[in-house]
């Protein structure tokens, strides 16, 4: 029989082992993008335009197509989930409604990424081109933006179950309305929770390829409405590795990606960190 402090070394080694696993995988994807397209990355690359048949020049285009499209995205699936999840939680019982709706975000966020394209390919381009525009940035926004509303739901629901029941109880009873407890009880408190949905949310949507391939074109302009074809930088990568066009500018768009989402990481916790001193106060 194996002693009880054994068997605690024994967890904690393989929970350490675990995490320098994982921390060293993250750590070599990094070190191997950021040594081949280190070379390539200069303000020249950021902000000018491609030329030579995206062989030379830079990816400005594609980093302004890639920031249209999450805005879109986050713009159409915030408020919806939010206000689902504020739904959930308080202006229904649970039930087989909740439980449905809360099933069916599971099952949505389990979809293939590439099922998402196909549904925006039918009803964004086809079904509503004369008020999308077709493929277009907006047609890429909105159907990220379907992709990525369970996650912000499910996050958000869960973050607003969290909050004290025994604080919303106290506002009710100095007379405060179900909204006016809503605003001033449960959104601060569950607004770390809501911030996490929303910050995985723009990475999911700003890495992902398959929804809007079929929407965005390798345009070497700089988009002038949302309702117009674009460019956006998973696209450009996925154009220059698999036609071979440039590894060195394909290497420089993905280390450009993976830069853009660590600096939108960092700023949406400092800006989560901001607000929840600020709302609780």
């Amino acid at each position: 029989m194996i002693h009880p402090n054994t068997s605690d070394k024994i967890a904690k080694i393989w929970l350490w082992l675990s995490a320098l696993s994982i921390i060293l995988v993250l750590l070599s994807i990094l070190g191997y993008v950021f040594i081949m397209g280190a070379g390539s990355l200069s303000v020249s690359f950021i902000l000018d335009m491609p030329t030579n048949n995206w062989r030379e020049g830079g990816i400005l285009p594609a980093i302004i197509g890639s920031l249209l499209v999450v805005i879109i995205a986050l713009s159409f699936a915030t408020p919806i989930g939010v206000g689902a999840a504020i739904y959930l939680t308080e202006f229904t019982k649970e039930g087989r409604l909740t439980k449905t709706v809360r099933i069916a975000a599971d099952s949505l966020n389990a979809i293939p990424s590439i099922v998402f394209g196909l549904f925006g390919l039918a009803f964004f381009v086809f079904y509503l081109k004369d008020y999308t525009g077709g493929p277009s940035l907006l047609s890429a926004g909105l159907t990220l933006g379907f992709m990525i509303l369970p996650t912000i739901i499910r996050t958000s629901d869960v973050a607003m179950r969290t909050v004290s029941f025994s604080e919303k109880m106290e506002s009710y009873g100095l007379g405060a309305t179900k909204l006016q407890t809503i605003k001033n009880i449960v959104l601060p408190e569950a607004f770390p929770g809501i911030i996490t949905g929303i910050i995985l949310g723009m990475g999911r949507a700003i890495g992902e390829t398959a929804p809007i391939i079929f929407m965005v074109s390798l345009n070497p302009v700089i988009p002038k409405t949302i309702f117009g074809s674009g460019n956006t930088l998973t696209t450009q990568l996925y154009y220059l590795a698999m036609e071979g066009i440039s590894m060195d500018v394909a290497f420089g768009t993905a280390l450009t990606l993976i830069t853009i989402i660590l600096i939108l990481n960092y700023s949406a916790r400092k800006m989560n960190n901001y607000f929840s001193r600020n709302l609780r106060r």
